[in-house]
Formats: structure tokens, C-alpha cells, sequence
């Protein structure tokens, strides 16, 4: 794990509305304060990415995500059903609340969201006591970094911090799921 120093730091930039580039279960992801649209604005700069695709957050807890989903429309049976599935490397699609920025959700009327295993976000979430925006580390089309000095290469400067962790080691980025049907989006 990383030591609380880097966390802390990365937790500042975060706060400053800056972009991490930080590791996953399979891949480097890029993110910032979903809570900040300046900061949501440039990450899809930053990627050249649709503001339609809507993103993923990431969270140590359920508790980190029920500001940005409509919990209300997600009955108990079904909510157990979903967070048996956490932590760990499915994304879950739900219903988002309607007060949640339209950058985060897209063209949708729902949010992809995980609650990780990865020790280093698990850390940034509580530091920061918030979700994480989380998005691949790469320009829109190319393919995900799995190394920090592949994020240092290929997007250098345009990233404020990268924390220098190791991914879980997955061989894919995570499973999309809707987490009321169990439709499968992504493998």
C-alpha cells in the first residue's frame, strides 16, 4: 500500500480540482472530484472524450455513492443484491439521482459506479471522504495504460499527480453491469 504522505498529497489535488492518474484492478485510471465541474470539464479535455459516455465513480463505500444515485428507486431485495456484489472489479449501472451534475451521467439517466478492492482508492475515498470520478488513463480510442510510466508517457504533463501504485493485476478493465437487471454491458 501506499504510504499516507502520497495519499495525502493526492488528496490535495484532488481538493484543488486537479486530475489524478491512479491504479485500478486492471488498469491506470484518470479521475478527479466528481463534485468539481471545472475539474470533470478539463478530464474530458483531457481525453477527448464525449461528454455524452457519462463516467464511472469509484467509492470505499456505499455510503460515498448515495449522493450521486437515486437510492430511493432501488428497492431492499435489490440492493442487497448489488452491494453482495462490492468491493471488487464490477461497475454497476444504477439510477442517478437528478440533482448530479449532467457531466457525470451523459446522455443517461443512471451512473456507473464501483465500489473498489484497490487499497490506494480505497485510501484516496476516505482522505477525501468523497467518490472519485474514474475513467481510463488515455486519450480517447488509444488503449489504457497499466503503468504509471505509461500515464507518464503518454500524458505527462497533462495530469497534475499520478500516484505511483500498482494496478490488482486483472487482465481486462472491469465488468459493466446493470445492477437492477444484471444485463451485461461490458465483459
Amino acid at each position: 500500500m501506499t504510504p499516507l504522505s502520497i495519499i495525502n498529497r493526492a488528496a490535495d489535488v484532488f481538493t484543488e480540482g486537479g486530475i489524478l492518474a491512479y491504479p485500478t484492478e486492471a488498469v491506470f485510471g484518470l479521475g478527479c472530484d466528481p463534485n468539481n465541474d471545472t475539474a470533470v470539464k478539463n478530464l474530458l479535455s483531457l481525453k477527448q472524450r464525449s461528454v455524452d459516455k457519462g463516467f464511472i465513480l469509484l467509492a470505499s463505500k456505499y455510503s460515498q455513492l448515495l449522493p450521486y444515485l437515486n437510492d430511493s428507486a432501488i428497492s431492499q431485495d435489490k440492493r442487497f443484491s448489488i452491494l453482495s456484489r462490492w468491493p471488487g472489479a464490477i461497475t454497476q449501472v444504477l439510477p442517478a439521482n437528478s440533482n448530479i451534475s449532467p457531466l457525470l451521467c451523459g446522455a443517461f439517466d443512471s451512473i456507473a459506479v464501483r465500489i473498489t478492492n484497490h487499497p490506494d482508492v480505497i485510501a484516496l475515498c476516505k482522505q477525501t471522504n468523497n467518490a472519485i470520478v474514474s475513467t481510463s488513463a488515455n486519450l480517447a480510442g488509444q488503449m489504457p495504460a497499466t503503468t504509471w510510466q505509461q500515464v507518464e508517457q503518454q500524458l505527462g504533463s497533462k495530469v497534475d499527480y499520478i500516484l505511483k501504485g500498482k494496478t490488482l493485476g486483472l487482465l481486462k478493465p472491469t465488468s459493466i453491469i446493470d445492477g437492477l437487471t444484471g444485463k451485461v454491458f461490458r465483459e
